[in-house]
């Protein structure tokens, strides 16, 4: 294990107030949000797709790496040049989802397990061989009647942990990324609870499998009430929760957290991570940025409708989108910014 690379690497990736663009959907997922905007859920519309958001010009002056999909990275330009390259060659550097979906705990109704370790040392080769400098590899755990359990919480956290040690022996920087999921009506106490068991959980685990803390990144939720809890908290509640959970729970050791965006709308995204890095500045051991998905893509998919005239407007939008992320990350962005 080169553990200098590995460092450098992680710090590449949250260096210059820079954040990550999750452009890692499945087939499947990529799929429906085609449909939801009626674009061709063919092979064809998914590369021109990511073509598309890679080919974005500035898009290297926002976003440190890009998370691809199995498809994705084995995909090219219209000119022959393979994603990872074109990657590359916009001053971003590539990674790669690893894990394998989240399958159902038998006994634990509601509580699910992320899959995919099995022949992950040989695949971790393979993608490095294609260009991927870090991964990615998601749990989900979720709030409801009796939930989370700790067995849901400790089975997880022993699979992240497993991963990383696995990326950081063959190379890669892994993302870890335990997801206290925003479904349900459940309140912004109850998610600062289950994360902070969740973090507690995981951190303890990741030593435990030696996983070197200033080789990797956190990618969590911010500590939130459910989508369909009748009291929202506002922005700033938002921050001070989230930072007091992640102070309470990450080691300084950890170059950073990158934050999944985990259905909030883009702008709301932006105002959040901004009011963290505008109100504790001065306190955070670790960068606080972004590895936002739908929070950076959406806008530019809802222009560009699978039709290459729509192309440049599409980027501008995405660009825009990246661009208000990292004023966010510096703690300077505001509403007013938003004008595309």
């Amino acid at each position: 294990m080169d553990t200098s690379k590995l460092k450098q690497t992680a710090s590449q990736l949250v260096a210059n107030h820079k954040g990550l663009l999750a452009m890692d959907e499945s087939t499947g997922t990529a799929n429906k949000r085609f449909a939801e905007a009626g674009i061709p859920q063919t092979l064809a519309m998914r590369e021109a797709y990511r073509n598309m958001i890679i080919t974005t010009p500035k898009l290297g002056e926002s976003i440190s790496g890009a998370i691809l999909f199995d498809e994705t990275i084995r995909q090219k330009g219209p000119d022959g040049t393979s994603f990872p390259s074109a990657v590359e060659n916009a001053g971003i550097i590539p990674g790669i989802k690893l894990d394998a979906g989240a399958k159902d705990i038998p006994f634990f109704p509601g509580e699910k397990v992320t899959e995919g370790l099995d022949g992950l040392r040989d695949r971790i080769a393979e993608y490095v061989k294609m260009g991927a400098r870090f991964a990615k590899w998601r749990a989900v755990i979720a709030i409801g009647n009796g939930l989370p359990t700790q067995t849901c919480i400790d089975l997880n956290a022993q699979v992240l942990a497993r991963y990383a040690a696995l990326c950081q022996e063959g190379g890669l920087v892994p993302v870890v990324e335990p997801e206290v999921l925003m479904d349900g009506s459940h309140t912004l106490e109850s998610c600062f609870d289950a994360t902070e068991r969740t973090l507690h959980a995981v951190f303890a685990e990741l030593y435990k499998q030696r996983v070197l803390f200033e080789g990797m990144l956190l990618k969590p939720n911010m500590v939130l009430a459910a989508l369909d809890a009748p009291e929202q908290p506002g922005i700033d509640e938002v921050a001070d929760a989230t930072i007091h959970c992640l102070l309470r729970t990450v080691p300084a050791a950890v170059p950073g957290v990158v934050f999944l965006s985990g259905g909030q709308s883009s702008e709301l995204a932006s105002a959040r991570l901004n009011a963290m890095n505008s109100r504790f500045k001065s306190k955070l051991p670790w960068a606080v940025t972004f590895s936002y998905a739908r929070a950076i893509q959406q806008p530019a998919m809802d222009i560009w409708k699978g039709q290459d005239a729509n192309v440049p407007a599409a980027q501008k939008a995405l660009e825009h989108r990246a661009h208000m992320n990292r004023l966010a990350r510096a703690g300077e962005y505001s509403q007013a910014m938003e004008t595309v």
